[in-house]
């Protein structure tokens, strides 16, 4: 039986035609950055060793990505990431959709 795809979020369809708007094309979505996990990034650019997560659920605690195991697990695969020399730049929903999550890589890759 094959996995079924990611379910796509709001944040990161539109950190992807903004990028797309704005010329950016040459990252890689859900990009394995560690051979011995599973672990992956929202976008990724593997030559600037640079990668976006978009973090859902903040404004009510509910996403597995801010309580328990989940939490740990994210600190773990940020931690490793550090550890092979990715910078990872972690952004919410609404800090995609004010424009802050674009201006902030923009200014790293332009």
């Amino acid at each position: 039986m094959s996995k079924l795809p990611k379910k796509l979020s709001i944040g990161e369809e539109t950190l992807a035609l903004a990028l797309r708007a704005n010329g950016i094309t040459d990252y890689v979505r859900e990009y394995q950055f560690d051979p011995k996990r599973q672990w992956k990034f929202d976008f990724a650019w593997p030559d600037h060793r640079l990668a976006v997560e978009i973090e859902g659920g903040t404004k009510f605690g509910k996403s597995r990505h801010s309580q328990g195991d989940g939490f740990e697990e994210d600190c773990r695969k940020y931690n490793a990431a550090a550890v092979l020399g990715w910078t990872v730049l972690r952004f919410s929903t609404a800090m995609v959709m004010s424009g802050e999550a674009l201006g902030v890589i923009t200014g790293l890759l332009l």
